[in-house]
């Protein structure tokens, strides 16, 4: 007798679908942007000042080497960012991620302002460049909190059918705080000089972080906590009346062996999305300059016009995500790096202006397509109980190989003089995130992994209430139909040979 255990499943109600408040949403969106803006404020400034900075904390070195020491100091905190992911992800998961959001921008803004104080090598010697580390490091500590706790904010605060284009604004901060690193090295060089700017105008940038950092602080603090998480402690505290668990820390290795086809799909995107934004964001203004002879001027303004431009892709990137899926959105994205970087780079390294502007191009909306869904992809892969801390330690420890982007590609380019080392670079990274696109699962239009539904008001609540029904009869309508299928096998089998049933 063939039999099959079916699972009972708790049928939800419309009590059960949260409806988000619009208001909150847009004050949740503001906060979380901001704080992210300002984390890559700091890395645009980084970027375009790497030249400076090598001459300034390791003057006696050659220009090569300066670059790919700057960079290096660069890369070296993504070490500590897995341990600043544990340690706020962790807490995220027990306190709640609005009090570890308050945390984060508080480390990040005191270390970012500290580097525009550290006296220069020839003040201080040796102390300044183990001075410029340590700031880096702090920072790097926070930045292990802040993104990941960043977008898994907003996709808790966001309506399952909306939640690409709301977590599309979270990298459009990280592009407008790219933007105004840009911007304030363009206009103080301007204002200053170069010779001036080199001198002492490079601590500008880090200095401006205190005040945006008060300001992002000021908004984070105003905020309430998620409807998701919400919803997590009051199961809990439920549950502890009726004597249950209250819900112990899960080990990561407990993590790993529940969703580990997950982990890999985040450690995928990861990997594809910041070796892209590394490469052009970060390495490309001082390959610009030192490998090509750009101004450093006309480079970095050749990039705030691309960046200008993507700020606008970027939320319809998000939009459509909605639509379509994210999954195609990683797939045209790291195929178009496989095969269009080479070319890219082709162009770029062809001394016209014309020519560097389309091959940035290329380069930028290839990474639209990725920043475009990142922030909402990722915080959908795991329940809410493990959500910070699983999203935060994967992303930290997958971010470790996009982070010694700059300085390995500085490094390929210096050693073998081949000006198309990048390309090669990002064809290798697009092979993996080709992979990932094809082999993960859907998240759109989908709640939260484990959660409820969630929308934008009482009618589409009611919408998506009939869809999760609908789901569920489609599902039993698919297991009877199988079940008759295999009835109906064995029943032949049984026809062709009697001795079966004994």
């Amino acid at each position: 007798m063939l039999k099959i255990k079916r699972k009972k499943v708790k049928p939800i109600g419309l009590n059960d679908v949260t409806i988000i408040d619009d208001s909150r949403l847009k004050k949740a969106i503001t906060a979380a942007a901001l704080g992210n803006a300002m984390e890559w404020f700091d890395f645009g400034v980084y970027g375009y000042v790497a030249t400076v900075l090598g001459k300034v904390f390791f003057p006696h070195a050659s220009p090569g080497i300066q670059i790919i020491a700057a960079l290096a100091t660069f890369s070296v905190p993504f070490i500590i960012r897995p341990i600043g992911g544990m340690f706020f992800g962790r807490l995220g998961d027990k306190y709640g991620r609005q009090q570890i959001l308050a945390m984060t921008i508080i480390l990040m803004t005191l270390s970012t302002f500290c580097i525009g104080l550290i006296p220069s090598y020839n003040s201080i010697g040796i102390w300044a460049p183990i001075l410029l580390l340590i700031a880096k490091m702090v920072q790097g500590f926070s930045v292990g909190g802040e993104y990941t706790g960043a977008s898994i904010f907003v996709a808790e605060y966001s309506p399952d059918r909306k939640r690409g284009f709301m977590g599309s604004w979270l990298d459009f901060g990280s592009l407008v705080g790219f933007i105004c690193g840009a911007g304030v090295v363009v206009l103080l060089n301007a204002i200053l000089g170069q010779e001036t700017f080199n001198d002492w105008g490079w601590r500008i940038p880090f200095f401006l972080a205190l005040p945006l950092g008060f300001i992002g602080l000021y908004l984070r603090h105003a905020l309430e906590e998620t409807p998701a998480f919400q919803k997590h402690i009051e199961s809990l505290e439920e549950g502890s009346k009726q004597g249950l668990s209250e819900g112990p820390s899960v080990p990561f290795k407990e993590v790993a062996r529940k969703h580990w086809r997950n982990l890999i799909s985040c450690i995928g995107i990861v990997i594809t999305t910041n070796v892209a934004y590394y490469m052009l964001l970060t390495y490309v203004p001082s390959y610009l300059s030192h490998d090509l002879h750009y101004s450093e001027n006309r480079g970095v303004l050749i990039i705030v016009v691309i960046m200008v431009a993507m700020l606008f892709v970027q939320p319809i990137m998000g939009l459509l995500s909605d639509k379509f899926g994210r999954r195609p959105f990683i797939i045209i994205g790291s195929v178009a790096m496989v095969l269009f970087s080479i070319p890219s780079f082709m162009l770029i390294t062809q001394h016209s202006l014309v020519a560097l502007f389309f091959g940035l191009l290329i380069q930028a909306v290839i990474l639209n397509c990725l920043i475009g869904v990142m922030a909402s992809t990722l915080p959908a892969m795991f329940p809410t109980e493990v959500r910070y801390s699983a999203l935060a330690s994967t992303y930290n420890i997958s971010i470790l190989v996009a982070g010694i982007t700059p300085t390995l590609t500085a490094w390929l380019v210096e050693t073998t003089g081949n000006l198309y080392m990048p390309g090669w670079y990002l064809v290798v990274v697009g092979i993996i995130g080709t992979i990932t696109g094809i082999t993960m699962r859907e998240t759109a239009n989908k709640p939260l992994y484990g959660g409820t539904p969630a929308a934008s008001s009482l009618e589409e609540a009611k919408e998506l209430l009939q869809e999760h029904h609908d789901g569920i009869e489609q599902r039993i309508e698919d297991i009877d139909q199988q079940l008759e299928e295999l009835k109906q096998k064995r029943s032949n089998l049984v026809d062709q040979h009697p001795k079966i049933n004994h």
